[in-house]
């Protein structure tokens, strides 16, 4: 990996960081389905102005329909859970469940796309499941039937992230590329799609009580533009650059930031669970993406 793509990799945590922090001040005041719709539309408006200002060729080579459908499955659903978790847990948690990305990758790459399931690769994902088990198990949160349903749908948006992963690679990369911006842009307005009747039938039949106030609203447009729309940008290069596996390593910088924005900006309690969970998902993480002995092949 180039000196480029590790800075990518650091800043692509502490803004991703940052958007656990936005929804656990938004969606426990307007909901999660609103949280979620509002974050892929302004992140999609802010996508537009970028291509607009840099007067991007919006050319997608055929492939609109598979940028569409990363969308929903890399952004549509995986906000939607996280958004629901953000009611229901602390914002380190969900930080900490996010690591199980790569975790999520390995084990649908090698049952869905052929990619070899080692056994430092198993070994890597028992820790990592056991990390996750320590973490809601002991933490300062006494986890009953609410705690587990946010901690399930952190674990659902994480194996969205390792399918996309894999179909981005498939169906973008393989085939000659794509501008990133294309990809985040078509990405965010299939996850649009997708949410709008779900936003449409909770506003219409079940409204909240308060749409917030304005430094609500500024918290979820910096969660669409900031966390989603330069953050896919981000994303989906270093997806080309480095490959899927590899760049979901980007959550195990999450929950450290994560955790650190969840403390000095909501006041949240750091454990000796979010301690030692998250170490054992870093020592799996490091098993997964590691390869010791392997030289790197010449350019």
């Amino acid at each position: 990996m180039r000196p480029s793509d590790y800075a990518r990799l650091l800043l692509l945590g502490a803004i991703w960081g940052f958007s656990f922090l936005f929804m656990r001040m938004v969606a426990p005041v307007i909901g999660a389905i609103p949280t979620a719709f509002f974050r892929v539309l302004f992140a999609s408006l802010g996508l537009i102005v970028i291509l607009l200002a840099l007067r991007t060729r919006w050319d997608f080579r055929g492939k609109l329909r598979q940028t569409l459908l990363l969308g929903a499955i890399n952004s549509g659903v995986p906000f939607l859970m996280y958004t629901l978790a953000a009611r229901l847990l602390p914002a380190g948690y969900s930080a900490i469940f996010n690591a199980t990305a790569p975790l999520m990758g390995v084990l649908i790459g090698a049952l869905f796309f052929h990619e070899a399931a080692t056994a430092r690769k198993l070994i890597g994902v028992t820790v990592g499941l056991a990390g996750v088990t320590l973490l809601t198990a002991v933490g300062p949160v006494a986890m009953g039937w609410p705690e587990l349903l946010g901690a399930l749908a952190c674990l659902v948006a994480t194996s969205c992230y390792g399918i996309s992963g894999f179909l981005t690679q498939r169906w973008i990369h393989e085939r000659g590329g794509l501008n990133p911006k294309l990809v985040a842009t078509g990405s965010q307005f299939g996850a649009t799609l997708l949410l709008l009747p779900f936003f449409a039938a909770s506003a219409t039949l079940a409204p909240p009580p308060s749409w917030g106030n304005p430094s609500l609203w500024l918290a979820l447009a910096a969660l669409g533009l900031l966390c989603t729309a330069w953050a896919y940008i981000l994303f989906f290069r270093l997806m080309e650059n480095i490959g899927p596996v590899r760049s979901l390593t980007v959550t195990f910088l999450v929950p450290a930031f994560g955790v650190l924005w969840g403390v000095l900006f909501l006041g949240e309690q750091v454990s000796w669970a979010h301690l030692a969970g998250g170490g054992m998902i870093g020592l799996a993480l490091w098993l997964v993406v590691s390869h010791p002995g392997q030289k790197a092949a010449r350019p």
